[in-house]
C-alpha cells in the first residue's frame, strides 16, 4: 500500500487542480505499482501538505506571498 505526500505552498493550487493531481497522480502510482490493476486504486494514498511560503527557502530566502505569485503567475493572454 502506497502512501504518498506532496509538501507545497499554501494557495498555489486552487481545489480543480488538486484534484487532478491527485486522481493523476493515483493513476500513476495504479499503473506502475499496481502493473495497471484498477483493485490496486484502492490501496493507494496521497496526502497533500500546504505550507505558508513564509516556512519555505527558496535559494536561501524566505519568500513571502507576493513574491510567490509573481513568480507563478500565470503568463498574460493577448
Amino acid at each position: 500500500m502506497p502512501f504518498v505526500n506532496v509538501q507545497t505552498l499554501k494557495g498555489i493550487m486552487n481545489a480543480e487542480q488538486k484534484s487532478e493531481l491527485l486522481r493523476r497522480m493515483t493513476d500513476l502510482i495504479v499503473e506502475i505499482e499496481g502493473r495497471g490493476n484498477p483493485e490496486f486504486r484502492q490501496s493507494v494514498w496521497i496526502r497533500i501538505d500546504e505550507h505558508e511560503p513564509e516556512q519555505w527557502s527558496l535559494g536561501g530566502i524566505q519568500p513571502t506571498s507576493d513574491m510567490i505569485a509573481a513568480k507563478f503567475a500565470s503568463p498574460q493572454r493577448s
